[in-house]
């Protein structure tokens, strides 16, 4: 069943539908128990990929993202319309005899099972990878947690900001003064993109071995993976490196400097591109040939020094006009925008990234996946409301209304 063209619903493709048979995981299927940030993003990319992805969801409550605000036509959850589209719901109680044996059901006509409750949790249900694969050997289980299925913090609760805080990254964002967790859910985001390359490696080793697999990705070891970069500092020079704000600690000029009526956002990557800052953007060639400013080693060493000079020379310019100098000459910049702007921002106007994707509220804007294919256009399918497609998947797969939990 095409999840865009779901019977229950009775909802017509948006413009821009695409041709599902030429989407690069059409004709996989795949059933998710799952919940919250980082299993739903992994899936979600599943389905913008052709997938069919079957959304296990509690009887009566679902997933509590929908539930994290209602913000989105006033009514419908942003987190939860932006992790979910493309998928079909099921309501089970996982509970009862009636509701295992159905996902059981599921599973066994799926290709990917992929879950994130508590450890050990899927195990109790009968649910445990290897169960499962007992019977079905090609089938692939990613289980998805906060910490592992093993050690000290196995059990747990581990929510993005906890996970943020004790792999580190929180000690190395914000200012000198305060450090800061990141203003997205990067924990949650890591660990779902992570899951999402263990799903497509695993079928592409199982087309040629036909062997399943059982995956396990935790949010805490994925986030760890982020922190290379201060991890090996730590561990070979000897320091924590220190916060920074915008800045960055091991590179300068890097951070916002002042222009007559705002900031920018100026990042240089190498002795080149100082070089070009100074004599071309500035017009300080005496900057460039300054034997203190000379290396990224020199001019770190007396960052306070050169963001004042960098920074009273920005203050000569607009920022639009120096942001136009800066990209002219190649030199890494920014505007620093908020989401207002990016909303109306050129590059996705410019580049109709842009789709409407229908929920229970009615339509809703959404960008593009960042995937882009030259021969077709991924899917982007309608949010489901609770429990939209339960009669009829579980009519399909032959459970009849005598067996239905």
């Amino acid at each position: 069943m095409n999840s865009d063209q779901s019977p229950a619903s009775g909802r017509a493709p948006l413009p821009h539908s695409t041709d599902t048979a030429t989407l690069p995981l059409a004709g996989i299927t795949v059933v998710a128990l799952e919940q919250a940030v980082a299993a739903p993003l992994a899936t979600r990319h599943l389905a913008d990929l052709g997938a069919r992805v079957i959304k296990v969801e509690r009887v009566g409550e679902g997933d509590f993202a929908r539930q994290y605000d209602s913000a989105v036509r006033g009514g419908a959850g942003s987190h939860f319309v932006w992790l979910n589209r493309g998928k079909e719901s099921v309501e089970l109680d996982l509970k009862s005899d009636a509701g295992r044996d159905a996902i059981r059901t599921l599973i066994a006509g799926a290709d990917v099972f992929l879950q994130n409750l508590a450890p050990g949790a899927a195990a109790r249900l009968g649910l445990g990878a290897d169960a499962l694969r007992a019977d079905h050997p090609e089938l692939i289980v990613i289980d998805m947690s906060g910490y592992g299925d093993a050690g000290p913090f196995r059990d747990r609760k581990a929510y993005d900001m906890l996970v943020q805080a004790e792999t580190g990254l929180i000690s190395v964002t914000g200012t000198p003064e305060d450090m800061t967790k990141t203003g997205i859910p990067s924990s949650d985001i890591a660990a779902g993109m992570y899951a999402l390359t263990s799903v497509l490696s695993a079928l592409f080793r199982r087309a040629t071995t036909g062997v399943g697999a059982r995956v396990s990705v935790s949010m805490f070891d994925a986030t760890v993976e982020w922190m290379g970069h201060p991890m090996y500092m730590r561990l070979y020079g000897g320091r924590q490196i220190a916060r920074a704000g915008l800045g960055h600690a091991a590179i300068v000029p890097y951070d916002k400097y002042p222009t007559q009526d705002g900031t920018i956002l100026i990042g240089v990557q190498n002795d080149r591109g100082w070089d070009t800052l100074a004599r071309v953007v500035l017009e300080r060639p005496d900057l460039a040939e300054d034997s203190r400013y000379k290396t990224n080693i020199d001019r770190v060493s007396r960052r306070a020094e050169v963001d004042a000079i960098i920074a009273a020379e920005t203050k000569r310019f607009t920022t639009e006009e120096l942001d136009r100098r800066l990209a002219d000459a190649g030199v890494p910049a920014a505007e620093i925008r908020d989401l207002e702007a990016v909303v109306a921002h050129p590059q996705l106007g410019e580049r109709d990234r842009w789709r409407d994707v229908d929920t229970e509220v009615g339509p809703i804007k959404a960008v593009l996946p960042p995937m882009t294919f030259d021969d077709v256009e991924l899917a982007m399918g309608p949010v489901p409301a609770l429990g939209e497609h339960t009669e009829a998947v579980l009519r399909e797969f032959g459970i009849t209304a005598d067996e239905q939990p």
